[in-house]
């Protein structure tokens, strides 16, 4: 048993670091990842300039894959003797003048010393130009990657992007700029003069909503355990990695490794035999759908079952269908149902009012009169809400429209109208309402039946 016992806690600690710490797996997207790979072997082995943008919702791959093909092209020995990577991010370096410190400094130029950067930033343009300049189709190529590329363009006259796609433009030495994005309209924020001399080639990764065999079989993929001949293929790719000379690619630096863990081959085939049945399992594939629904992008997929991997104990090793749904159920609450759930009776019972009130006059704008009349006929005849004051009521119904469950019709008249008479709408649908008087615990029975029943 405390063989068991380890072998689980080797397997959480295995999934959730894979799941956290694998940045060049990628699954998916074949034809966009042959079209980045094939522009930069063109551009370190034909001498070809080239620029790209990488366009797509956060958490879709977008740096994934660009790290997916740079471990690829690192079997290709002209890639890696001929080029140069020099990774910026629109976060890090917010203006030009930083990003060309970075630039020299990761192109180790003959004007950077121990990391820093001597000269005026005009001085340093220029020599940054005259070094592309004077290379020809033979020289090293240089990749720039620019992260958040959005962030560039609002950098005073777009200095930096001008130089860099007029080089890649013009016959001298061969670079490649990629950009990577989350913004559709990326290509109207560049100046006239910056566009003309960008490619527009653009590469787009939209995760399809027509593909839920592959995300379910993604999930499995993801939760199971490889065999000892896969992470040592895996391995091999990643070993790879020291070849690249990048001071600012530091990705293989943290990188999750597999080979250092071993797994009892029994224990294996037991739980990836457990996970194949879970799979199947038509109230996990209901959960599934639900989710791929809610989000289908793969960041959220492995931040969903690092969640459920986090949940394994030794008493129960694996994971089940229970689990599964009731950790999707979290996704599925709306936070004004809970925000019902932490009112008090009295509170509930004005929204009950207020309901009434809307169902009969189609919606129509209320004020506390209104609703403290409908709630004073419930009242008399109610054991629980006898004898409140008025001054109570009306303390609770300020509190439903500082928490904004009803909303004043407009703001010009505060200070005008007493706050008695002043109109407001309700912010709410009848069917939060209904679910919050169904969950709502220890509700006194003559309250849940007013709120379903025919109307006082």
């Amino acid at each position: 048993m405390p063989e068991a016992g380890q072998e689980v806690i080797k397997v959480r600690r295995f999934l959730k670091e894979r799941l956290q710490r694998d940045y060049t797996s990628l699954r998916g997207y074949e034809a966009e990842r042959s079209n980045v790979r094939q522009l930069l072997q063109r551009t370190a082995e034909m001498g070809e300039s080239n620029s790209l943008l990488l366009i797509g919702p956060r958490g879709a791959g977008k740096t994934t894959l660009i790290n997916a093909v740079l471990t690829d092209l690192l079997d290709n020995k002209a890639f890696v003797d001929n080029t140069l990577i020099v990774h910026l991010d629109g976060n890090l370096h917010t203006d030009d003048r930083i990003a060309l410190k970075s630039i020299t400094v990761q192109m180790r130029l003959e004007n950077a010393a121990d990391g820093k950067v001597f000269g005026s930033f005009a001085e340093n343009l220029a020599f940054l130009l005259q070094c592309l300049k004077a290379g020809d189709k033979k020289s090293k190529s240089v990749v720039f990657i620019l992260e958040e590329f959005d962030l560039f363009c609002t950098h005073h006259n777009q200095t930096l992007l001008y130089n860099l796609f007029d080089v890649s433009q013009s016959a001298q030495a061969p670079i490649c700029v990629l950009g990577v994005t989350c913004r559709l309209d990326v290509i109207e924020l560049l100046e006239k003069r910056v566009k003309s001399r960008f490619s527009h080639r653009q590469v787009f990764l939209f995760p399809s909503a027509n593909q839920f065999e592959e995300y379910s079989a993604l999930f499995q993929e993801l939760i199971s355990i490889p065999s000892s001949k896969e992470l040592k293929i895996t391995a091999d790719r990643l070993d790879s990695l020291e070849l690249l000379k990048s001071e600012a690619c530091t990705f293989q630096l943290n990188h999750f490794d597999g080979v250092e863990y071993t797994f009892d081959k029994r224990f294996v085939d037991n739980w990836n035999k457990e996970i194949s049945k879970l799979i199947k399992s038509p109230a996990v594939q209901r959960t599934l759908q639900t989710l791929y629904d809610f989000d289908i992008s793969q960041a959220f997929l492995k931040m969903f079952i690092f969640r459920l991997v986090a949940q394994m104990k030794l008493e129960a090793p694996h994971i089940t269908a229970d689990q599964v749904t009731a950790l999707a159920s979290q996704y599925e609450c709306d936070d004004k149902v809970d925000l019902l759930l932490g009112l008090s009776v009295l509170e509930l019972c004005l929204i009950i009012a207020i309901k009434h009130h809307s169902t009969i006059y189609d919606r129509d704008p209320f004020n506390f009169e209104i609703v403290f009349g409908r709630f004073n006929k419930f009242a008399k005849v109610s054991s629980t809400m006898q004898g409140i004051e008025r001054a109570i009521v009306l303390k609770a119904f300020e509190h439903l429209r500082i928490v904004e469950l009803i909303m004043p019709l407009s703001s010009s008249g505060v200070g005008k109208v007493q706050k008695e008479f002043e109109m407001h709408k309700l912010a709410l649908t009848y069917g939060q309402i209904h679910l919050a008087v169904q969950r709502y615990q220890a509700l006194p029975t003559e309250v849940a039946q007013w709120a379903q029943s025919s109307l006082i």
